[in-house]
C-alpha cells in the first residue's frame, strides 16, 4: 500500500463518518415523522427518500451536478454566498453522498420507531413526560438496534460508493479520490496487484460489517422498505 492508496482510505473513512453522523441528525425526525404520521404526503415522502435504493448512482449524480453548477439553484446560492461550487468538492462528495446513502439510514430507523408500538408511549404520556423526555428517555433506548443497523449500513454505503462520487468528486488525490475510485485508477492502469489489495480490503470490511448488522439485529439487514 502507497501512500496515494492510504490517502483514498483515510478520506473514504471521513467522507463515511462525517456523513453517518449527518444522517442520523437527519434522518432521524424524519424517521419519526414518518412513523407517526397520518398525512397523504407519508408515501410520497418514503418515495423520495427511496429513490436511491432504484435509481442509478450516475443519475443521482447528473442532476446534482446540475442543480449544484453554475447554473443551478444551489450553485447560485453557493456563489452568492461566497462558498463557491460545491462539484468536485469534499463538500459535495458529502452532500452527495448524503443524498445517495439516506435510505439505508432512514429505514432501519423508521422500522426502529414503528415496531415500539403505542404502549411505551401511552406509559410516558400518564407519567406526564413531555414528548422530548418521551424521545429521548423512551423512544431511543428501546430503538437502540435500529441505530446501530442504521451507523452501520449508512457508514458501509458511504464506503461503497462509486457512481456518485466520482461524478460529483471527479478523481481529485487528497481531495475526492475514495478508494472506489482508486481501485478504478489501479484497474485503468493495469496495476491490478494494487487493485486487488485494496479490492479485497473492500471485500473482507463490507462482510464484517454485514456480519455486524446480524448481529445486532437479525432480520434487520435485509428487510425490504417498499414505498
Amino acid at each position: 500500500m502507497d501512500a496515494a492508496d492510504a490517502g483514498a482510505i483515510w478520506l473514504t473513512l471521513k467522507l463515511a463518518t462525517l456523513t453517518t453522523v449527518l444522517l442520523l441528525i437527519t434522518g432521524t425526525p424524519l424517521a419519526w415523522w414518518l412513523a407517526r404520521t397520518r398525512s397523504v404526503f407519508k408515501n410520497t415522502v418514503r418515495t423520495l427518500v427511496a429513490l436511491p435504493l432504484v435509481l442509478p448512482p450516475t443519475v443521482i449524480g447528473f442532476y446534482l451536478l446540475i442543480v449544484m453548477g453554475p447554473s443551478g439553484v444551489i450553485g447560485r446560492v453557493t456563489q452568492a454566498s461566497g462558498w463557491g461550487l460545491l462539484p468536485f468538492t469534499f463538500s459535495g462528495l458529502v452532500i452527495a453522498s448524503m443524498l445517495y446513502s439516506m435510505p439505508f439510514v432512514v429505514q432501519p430507523l423508521h422500522n426502529a420507531f414503528e415496531a415500539l408500538g403505542e404502549r411505551p408511549l401511552e406509559v410516558a404520556a400518564t407519567l406526564r413526560a413531555s414528548p422530548a423526555d418521551t424521545f429521548f428517555s423512551v423512544v431511543l433506548p428501546l430503538s437502540r438496534p435500529g441505530y446501530l443497523t442504521a451507523i452501520v449500513m449508512g457508514f458501509a454505503h458511504t464506503v461503497g460508493e462509486f457512481g456518485v462520487v466520482l461524478m460529483i468528486g471527479g478523481d481529485i488525490p487528497g481531495k475526492t479520490r475514495v478508494v472506489s475510485v482508486q481501485i478504478y485508477d489501479h484497474v485503468e492502469q493495469l496495476n491490478y496487484l494494487h487493485a486487488h489489495g485494496l479490492a479485497l480490503a473492500m471485500l473482507v470490511f463490507s462482510f464484517t460489517l454485514l456480519l455486524l448488522i446480524h448481529r445486532i439485529n437479525p432480520g434487520q439487514a435485509t428487510r425490504k422498505w417498499v414505498p
